[in-house]
């Protein structure tokens, strides 16, 4: 199994850019600020601190920061096999 992490910053009104993760699952876990997840199976969901959101995989994807500071996250990919 592969597993990555990485940490991202987003300026308000910033985002991610629509993406697929192929055959990889992702889990985001929101450190600071608030924004919106946008996934193909579930749509646009709230996402602020504390909260965690799950991308499956081969599903397009977002992270927009809706919010007047900075939108900090850590990401977590694993490749489903």
């Amino acid at each position: 199994m592969k597993l990555q992490s990485g940490h991202v910053v987003l300026q308000p009104g910033e985002e991610v850019g629509l993406h697929n993760s192929d055959h990889y699952q992702e889990l985001i876990i929101v450190l600071e600020g608030e924004g919106v997840f946008e996934a193909e199976p579930i749509g646009a969901q709230s996402i602020s601190k504390g909260q965690i959101a799950y991308n499956p995989p081969g599903t397009q994807h977002n992270v927009i920061n809706t919010g007047k500071s900075l939108l900090r996250y850590i990401f977590v990919v694993s490749e489903v096999v």
